[in-house]
């Protein structure tokens, strides 16, 4: 059985929630995918998703005390037994709006010189 997004009364679809807590630089290293236009987050799940498919997530970094809201789309989806020992999940990609830019701009704050690395991370 698929999972599908939940539709209200009115039959209007309501993206899934998802939540994400990073508590390390190193995890959100490997997590976060600057490749995508306006930045996004790999977020691990074996929940069956589609790209395009809206996704609000709610993201805590580290020691930040704000939980950040991300109205996204699935940009990326990494299949269960996929190669290099990568984890099942979904990138989901930022807005192109004032949270998106926000989010992607706390984000390389904290990764600071680390987002010129070439460790691998869980999508490339």
């Amino acid at each position: 059985m698929q999972n599908q997004p939940a539709i209200s009364d009115s039959g209007i679809v309501r993206p899934a929630v998802m939540s994400l807590a990073i508590r390390e630089r190193a995890g959100l290293y490997a997590a976060y995918m600057p490749f995508l236009v306006n930045g996004g987050i790999f977020v691990p799940t074996n929940k069956i998703c589609h790209l395009g498919e809206e996704i609000f997530l709610l993201l805590s970094l580290m020691q930040d005390e704000n939980r950040y809201p991300v109205a996204g789309r699935v940009a990326w989806i990494t299949p269960a037994g996929a190669s290099n020992n990568h984890s099942q999940g979904i990138g989901v990609q930022f807005p192109a709006d004032d949270s998106g830019r926000k989010l992607r701009q706390r984000i390389e704050e904290l990764l600071g010189t680390a987002l010129g690395s070439t460790r691998p991370t869980h999508t490339m």
